[in-house]
């Protein structure tokens, strides 16, 4: 007797907020990359980019506690027996994988960085991080080798991303784009965890994201700065 194929049903996993972070956060890597290897008077936007994705990364970093049940981070850390579990084929889950978390953390980790090294760099010329009056020139430009370097290392990291996407979609047949576009995957049962009513909460992470975004951008006032002040101006008449 033929036993009949399990019949694929399409379960919503990556809430609305996830992709449009995903893809924004892509725009804004690129746009950061493009503007700072074409520079002149792009170098301002090359900022905006950085202020973009820093944005971004306070709000992922809040929505990874009190988002939706796939987009926490204590769903998928990549623990020890998470990651022996998956290497031996026995995991089983719905979101990210144990390997995959442990991209998400990387990616996160070195995103963070670059955005926060370019809060205190310099280029020399016409830019200079929100936070970078806050060191002397010489620290700011010791974080500028390291923002420039980190850069190259993110590019690794995505480099590695995209070809683990690539190798899934050969060998395994998943195509792991299409459900961060659409939010569905295509499952042989129900998840026991599934999106819950996140607007309210939604609203509330990006009313704080924004505030503390603009606060990151506009720095801390001058009487915070390193740079030695200026003694006052005297005039003298005759």
């Amino acid at each position: 007797m033929a036993i009949k194929p399990k019949t694929l049903i399409q379960v919503m996993v990556w809430d609305l907020p996830l992709r449009i972070y995903h893809w924004l956060l892509v725009v804004g890597v690129l746009g950061a990359y493009i503007t700072a290897e074409l520079g002149g008077s792009l170098i301002d936007w090359h900022g905006y980019f950085g202020v973009l994705v820093l944005g971004l990364l306070i709000f992922r970093l809040i929505w990874g506690f009190v988002g939706t049940a796939h987009a926490r981070f204590i769903n998928f850390l990549p623990s020890p027996a998470r990651l022996q579990s998956y290497l031996e084929g026995q995991w089983q889950g719905v979101g990210h994988s144990p390997l995959g978390g442990l991209a998400v953390f990387a990616i996160l980790g070195a995103v963070l960085f670059v955005a926060g090294s370019g809060l205190f760099a310099n280029d020399d010329i016409a830019f200079q991080g929100s936070w970078a009056h806050l060191i002397d020139k010489a620290r700011s430009d010791k974080i500028s080798a390291w923002h420039s370097l980190s850069f190259d290392g993110l590019t690794v990291l995505i480099a590695l991303h995209l070809a683990a996407i690539g190798y899934y979609l050969w060998t395994k047949h998943q195509n792991l784009v299409l459900p961060m576009l659409t939010g569905k995957k295509l499952l042989a049962e129900l998840p026991s965890q599934t999106l819950d009513n996140y607007l309210k909460r939604f609203l509330v992470v990006l009313a704080v994201t924004i505030v503390l975004t603009w606060s990151l951008y506009r720095g801390l006032p001058d009487y915070f700065s390193h740079a030695p002040s200026k003694p006052p101006v005297t005039t003298s008449t005759l």
